[in-house]
């Protein structure tokens, strides 16, 4: 289990965090969330000791961090990097012997993911001969091949194509119901809805909204219609039902007001052909785009 209390960290007068508290458990994959600058990359170096936090505590079971923590922690950082002149299999190798003593097991470890990842011709290249994404899943075994029990994941599918990004999604999905704790760092709002179990949203280094998933979706309500449709929809923003709408590129969600749904659809099929009318609750996305903004309407 990890825990932060009260962490702060200021460069100069920047509050880059500022004072936020969460406890991440085994088992869930904590989404650490916010825009660029948020503070999400500071929280991550700080809860792995690469920065001292100016005050506050991080706790890992309720001990400060110490070496022995280290042993079981696995880190896929922001800013990627490998000596590229090095071999695939034996650069795994000497990061895996870092934190971990059993070269038999991980070996086979490492073995299992690159084949998992379709990466065995590529066994023995040098790193500097894969392309970005061949490269991204080679940094995210490194991270994992040691089966560390806790996991910090910063951007994790960033230079990946949809294919590669739904194998890591998986991955990640499999390693959080075997227990690990994963905390898990992105500004695409998408990605962490598909795979986080509970989130955690910074803006300037300041909690801004948390809980599990479901809980800040029933928060937020069921006012929100999903339509798919042709013809010109620039009048929808002006209508009295209408609170605010997400533009997607084949789709908009819309945030009304007070009213009934119905009274919606009834204006829109008089000047556009619907093909999809639905009523959920909005996406992470569009509560996003909602907290945040209000948050800067407030300042």
């Amino acid at each position: 289990m990890l825990e932060l209390i009260e962490v702060k960290k200021y460069f100069a007068k920047v509050k880059a965090v500022d004072g936020i508290s969460f406890i991440a458990r085994p088992g869930e994959i904590f989404g650490l969330i916010g825009p660029n600058g948020a503070g999400k990359t500071t929280t991550i170096r700080m809860i792995m000791n690469i920065l001292a936090p100016d005050s506050g505590k991080i706790l890992f079971s309720g001990s400060p961090l110490n070496e022995k923590h280290k042993m079981h922690i696995g880190y896929l950082p922001e800013e990627r990097g490998f000596y590229k002149k090095v071999r695939v299999f034996d650069i795994l190798c000497y990061f895996a012997s870092l934190k971990s003593d059993n070269e038999k097991r991980y070996r086979k470890q490492i073995d299992l993911w690159l084949e998992r990842f379709e990466l065995m011709p590529w066994k023995y290249s040098k790193v500097e001969e894969l392309s970005k994404g061949m490269s991204q899943k080679v940094q995210f075994i490194a991270a994992v091949a040691h089966e560390p029990d806790i996991l910090f994941f910063d951007e994790p599918f960033s230079g990946l194509d949809p294919v590669s990004s739904d194998i890591l999604l998986k991955a990640i999905l499999e390693l959080g119901q075997a227990g690990k704790t994963i905390l898990f760092s992105t500004h695409i709002m998408e990605h962490a809805e598909k795979i986080c179990s509970q989130i955690f949203l910074i803006n300037k280094g300041r909690e801004i909204l948390s809980g599990s998933l479901t809980d800040i979706k029933n928060r937020f309500g069921q006012k929100t219609v999903v339509i798919e449709y042709e013809g010109q929809a620039d009048f929808i923003e002006h209508l009295p039902q209408v609170a605010s709408v997400v533009h997607y590129p084949h789709y908009l969600e819309i945030n009304l007001k007070d009213g009934e749904p119905n009274e919606l659809l009834r204006l829109l099929v008089a000047k556009l052909n619907v093909r999809r009318f639905e009523v959920k609750a909005p996406s992470l996305h569009n509560i996003f785009i909602q907290v945040i903004k209000a948050e800067e309407e407030d300042v």
